[in-house]
């Protein structure tokens, strides 16, 4: 269990949530919404213990189990399917049980033999007593199910993709929460941010049964409103604005519909008093010239202020960052080829001679399975990577414009006005504040080091650096993930209005409908297509 005592959480001065008492028990499944910037992220860290509260008291007991929006640390030497088994401790054994295999096979003195023998015999029953190759067997469910393939659980971390990565995190927590077994009840909290984003439809669907049949503990932090609406029985609303949470214990649907009831009673009752302290207020006008009647006048006003005054805040209207992609420089008819592009890893080949000509705003989503080699293929033609074989030739005008799924075109020890001025440093200061402005950023927020913002934050930090350039092709690895409906809609609009050449990877099909592709680049073959609609039913899988 998880309670959370007087808690106050800000980011900088600002008060993302102060006074708040929280509780996650046994059963709860409990969704953690808000507009990105609201310090969902930031209280799903405290809750974890990953970071500090600024007052208040987090008791944590029991098994817990966190998947961090953007996992970056750890051994990236460790293999995929040992970092799952991790979670178990399995690794190691399996590990000390091959060692001991060997030692048994090298061994001639009888002693020294039965001594390894009785070793081995002691790894074995630790690793049975841990659910031993059933476990096993269940991790490469849980892997197979997130869309991991055994290829891919054999490689280093450090090979993997941000997308595989994460998943394998994914899938390591959701190993220890399976450790009580199938139809067994789990004890395991866990606490999940964004865990949707890099999954294809299939997964997404697999996800939602497991947490919905769930019965450990779940806070989720989520934009897909088919999980919450399938998984969540109760939501805490972060309202930024007032920096309180608001708590409904009900499911998704229930609770959208008690907060409009509760906007319309909030506006309705703010309407009748400010009608009634307008009549007394007028009446107190209309005493006030008559001395006799001043104290009455005086009792008339202050009843007026008390009606105001106790009336709950209006909650107010949401911002939303005014996203425009920037008016591309003039470049020549095909601002970039590609060549003959392969790219391995090792022994394993992602791809291998690929061709590209992006024309003058031409529009191309690029589709494949996951671990097919999309974001590599774009890393390749955004010169974030060396291919192996062909070569990206630049035509006349280019200039490019990358946008990252996992926000590595930022500087996270930089400030955000540090990484703003570092994309676009011929642009006037007061044009980039002016910029920075329109995407949210203002304030002391300029001096808060990138690292610590929350996904929708970097998001849109990272597009403000689009923004700023004069970019005619841009690269767009998954740029509507972390985003908050409204702001989402934003990058759609946008663009939907660009008129420089795009190359996209997502999951997300209004992207691929907004954009409206003209061509498919299908990998790993690298097979070239005119786009049509049958297409949008593979963007999901994909």
């Amino acid at each position: 269990m998880i309670t959370a005592t007087d808690l106050e959480l800000r980011a900088g001065s600002r008060i993302l949530l102060s006074d708040a008492t929280l509780r996650v028990q046994p059963g709860d499944r409990i969704g953690l919404v808000g507009r990105n910037g609201a310090g969902k992220t930031t209280s799903l860290r405290v809750l974890a213990g990953e970071g500090q509260p600024y007052a208040g008291e987090v008791r944590r007991t029991g098994e817990l189990g966190y998947l961090p929006q953007d996992p970056r640390e750890g051994d990236l030497s460790v293999v995929a399917k040992d970092r799952v088994l991790s979670a178990r401790g399995l690794d190691q054994l399996l590990r000390d049980m091959e060692k001991a295999q060997s030692t048994m096979a090298e061994l001639v003195d009888d002693d020294a033999l039965q001594e390894a023998v009785r070793k081995y015999g002691r790894l074995e029953e630790r690793f049975s007593a841990l659910g031993g190759y059933a476990a096993e067997s269940e991790a490469a469910r849980i892997c197979s199910n997130l869309g991991l393939a055994d290829r891919v659980l054999a490689q280093p971390l450090r090979t993997l993709s941000g997308g595989q990565r994460r998943r394998v995190e994914l899938a390591r927590i959701l190993f220890a929460a399976s450790e009580a077994g199938v139809g067994a009840k789990s004890s395991t909290i866990l606490l999940i941010d964004e865990p949707t984003n890099h999954l294809d439809a299939d997964s997404i669907t697999w996800l939602r049964g497991f947490l919905k049949s769930h019965d450990g503990g779940l806070v989720v932090i989520s934009h897909d409103v088919e999980l919450l609406d399938d998984v969540v029985n109760k939501v805490w609303f972060l309202d930024a604005t007032r920096g309180e949470v608001d708590i409904y214990n009900m499911g998704w649907k229930k609770y959208l519909e008690a907060r409009a009831a509760d906007e319309k009673r909030r506006r309705r009752e703010r309407a009748n008093a400010e009608k009634k302290a307008g009549a007394l207020m007028a009446q107190a006008d209309k005493m006030r010239a008559k001395a006799t009647k001043a104290v009455a006048a005086q009792n008339m006003a202050r009843r007026a202020e008390k009606l105001l005054a106790g009336l709950e805040d209006e909650r107010q209207a949401d911002k939303v960052a005014k996203i425009r992609f920037p008016q591309p420089a003039t470049c020549g008819r095909t601002p970039l080829t590609a060549e003959g592009l392969s790219k391995s890893y090792g022994s394993l080949e992602v791809f291998t001679g690929v061709d590209l000509a992006i024309d003058r705003g031409s529009r191309v989503v690029i589709l494949g399975l996951n671990g097919a080699g999309k974001t590599t293929l774009l890393r390749l033609i955004g010169s974030m990577e060396r291919p192996d074989a062909g070569e990206v030739i630049p035509g006349h005008g280019l200039k490019l414009g990358y946008f990252a799924q996992e926000h590595e075109t930022l500087d996270h020890e930089a400030s955000v006005w540090q990484n703003i001025r570092h994309a676009a440093p011929d642009v006037q200061e007061q044009q980039l504040r002016s910029l920075l402005g329109t995407f949210l950023f203002s304030g002391e927020q300029l001096d808060q080091p990138a690292g610590t913002l929350s996904g929708g934050e970097k998001t849109r930090l990272a597009l403000a650096g689009l923004v700023s350039s004069a970019a005619n092709v841009l690269l767009l690895d998954e740029p509507t993930n972390n985003l908050d409906p409204a702001s989402r809609e934003q990058v759609l609009d946008a663009l939907r209005r660009y008129e420089g050449a795009v190359v996209l990877v997502t999951h997300d099909p209004g992207a691929v409908e907004a954009l409206e592709p003209e061509r498919v680049i299908l990998l790993p073959d690298g097979a070239e297509d005119h786009w049509s609609d049958e297409y949008l039913e593979l963007v999901q899988l994909a």
